[in-house]
This record gives C-alpha cells, structure tokens and sequence, in this order.
C-alpha cells in the first residue's frame, strides 16, 4: 500500500505548529487532571501531555487513538495510516524509544509504514530535595504503589522533569527500510514479576536523514 506522508504531515502541521513552545510541569499536570486527561498521575507528563494535546487538538482531521490493536498494541492516532506522538529530552542523548516492535512491523506490512510525531525538548530537572516529586505524589493522593515498590527493592527514584523548552518537531515515516537500521531496547528485559519486556524500536535521531520528512524548527517561529 502507497501513502502520500508528505501530503498527510502538509494536513497534520498547521495544528501541530501551535503546540506551546515552553511547558512548566505543574501547570500542565493540572491542566490534564482538570480536564481528565488520563495520564496526569504519570511521572513521564512531558510525552502524556503531548497526546493529551494532540488528542484535544487533531481530533477532527484523525481518528484518536486508532481504535485498532495490533496484539494489546495500539497506536496514539490515525490518519491514512496509524501515528504515534513522543516527547524526548534532548539532555538524554540521541536514542528514542519508540512502540513495541512486533506491532510497528505489522502495522508497516500493512500500510507501508506509520508515523511519529516527536518533540524534541531541553529540559530542567527536580532539584535535589525532590519538591516537584513531593508536590505531585500529594496531587495524587500519596506514594504510588510502583513506587513503594521502588523503595522495597531500595532501587533510586529517577529525576522528574519540572519544564521544557521545545528544540524542533519531527515527522517521522517508519518503514522496513528503516526498521531494518533500528536499534531494540528491554528486548533481553524482564519484568519485576519475571515476564519477559517486549521489545521496542530505538529509533538514532543521527540516522534517519530522508525519513525526516518534515521539521517544525521552534528557533525559526516567533
């Protein structure tokens, strides 16, 4: 099957433009409780709050989420083919973790290929009396059960990231030819409970060149 993604990102961008180009994590968390946002417990808020717009924002042009699983899979959206949204901080280095590989691939054999949005942000961190920690385990009522598990296994609480600054936007095509270049990450893992991870595509922001079909570059907007 042949997609025109150049067509489809032309459709997606205008909206996607308008994403705030700061974020403070207090102020976005809040905004998602408020709203019933279903992520906003979530330690990652940076990437569930960017679903959380584009699923505010891109539900009249995409079907959000494609309601469609590959396996207990699913995708963030649909719009020809399926999409996914992702947030990465760019203090972490080059690797992206993607979606689960065996859905990624099927989905590709059957459109072609899938698409991922994906801010790339500078980020501040928790300081080192974990305030922004203290402040959101009380917005959520006490200390989560995963991480009372944490402190059973005496494992270290990562940071949390407090605000981000957005650098660029991606518009990502993922097809074989790039599946065949990317990296997997957990693939060996496994769970506390001793389940195998399934394991994800790591996508090399170095490596993607012609798969970049379209960039927002937030330094050239006012």
């Amino acid at each position: 099957m042949s997609v025109d993604f150049k067509k489809i990102c032309n459709d997606i961008c205008p909206i996607i433009k308008k994403f705030p180009k700061k974020l403070d994590g207090k102020k976005s968390i809040l905004e998602m409780k408020e709203n019933n946002g279903s992520n906003w417990k979530q330690m990652e808020w940076m990437g569930f709050y960017f679903e959380y717009w584009c699923n505010k924002n891109l539900k009249k042009i995409m079907q959000m989420p494609y309601a469609k699983k590959y396996g207990r899979v699913s995708f963030d959206g649909f719009l020809e083919i399926p999409w996914d949204f992702k947030c990465h901080a760019i203090e972490s280095g080059n690797k992206v973790i993607i979606n689960d590989s065996e859905a990624i691939s099927n989905a590709v054999n059957e459109f072609g290929c899938i698409g991922v949005i994906l801010v790339a942000a500078s980020v501040n961190y928790d300081n080192e009396s974990l305030d922004f920690k203290k402040w959101h385990d009380v917005l959520k009522g006490g200390t989560s059960n995963y991480e009372k598990k944490r402190l059973e296994r005496r494992a270290p609480s990562r940071k949390r990231k407090t605000s981000m600054n957005i650098s660029k936007i991606y518009f990502i095509r993922i097809d074989d030819d790039l599946l065949v270049r990317c990296g997997s990450f957990q693939k060996n893992f496994r769970n506390a409970n001793g389940v195998p991870r399934r394991g994800k595509v790591l996508l090399d922001l170095t490596k993607m060149n012609e798969h970049v079909e379209y960039m927002i570059n937030y330094n050239d907007l006012n």
